[in-house]
């Protein structure tokens, strides 16, 4: 009986320092971040992605992180510019566990999508290794901007897609 509870004793001590190493290890480990995320033209002028939405190379985005309770700001990247693919990848370091940290649209290369996207301006990302998200990645969510008509293509699109009531946005083409 002895035997049988020392093994439980080490076994259970083994475990509580196993969590602690990885709940205070990892926190004191991560506090470099990667965000990464993608840049959009909304041909459709929806607010949101479609299959002939296209990607926007050379667009600019800004990280910013603002602390909740001074609502100073704690982090501010450069201006990053997307790849051929309309990606981005912001380096971060640091934890900013008291701030709400967004990416920025900050403007658009091409002149015929610049208007930014109402709901799709800023994308929020949690940076701090305290909230059990483990990892070094941030998936930003994507962030568009609005082609200034929408292309003709779009109508059958949008049907596909099962959105029918489209007289505000595509005005006359829509049925």
């Amino acid at each position: 009986m002895t035997k049988a509870s020392l093994i439980i004793l080490v076994s259970l001590a083994i475990s509580i320092l196993s969590s602690l190493n990885f709940a205070y290890g990892a926190a004191s480990g991560q506090n470099k971040f990667t965000v990464v995320g993608l840049v959009y033209c909304d041909t459709c002028r929806v607010e949101f992605q479609t299959s002939i939405s296209e990607p926007i190379s050379g667009a600019t985005v800004k990280l910013e992180c603002t602390n909740r309770t001074t609502e100073k700001i704690t982090f501010q990247s450069p201006e990053i510019t997307t790849d051929a693919r309309g990606s981005y990848k912001i380096e971060v370091t640091g934890d900013y566990e008291d701030s709400d940290c967004d990416v920025n649209l900050v403007k658009s290369p091409r002149a015929d999508c610049n208007d930014p996207t109402e709901a799709w301006r800023k994308a929020r990302v949690e940076l701090t290794a305290l909230d059990g998200v483990t990892g070094q990645f941030r998936f930003a969510n994507n962030l568009g901007f609005k082609k200034k008509e929408a292309l003709p293509g779009c109508k059958k699109v949008l049907t596909d897609m099962g959105y029918y009531e489209l007289k505000d946005e595509l005005g006359s083409e829509a049925v």
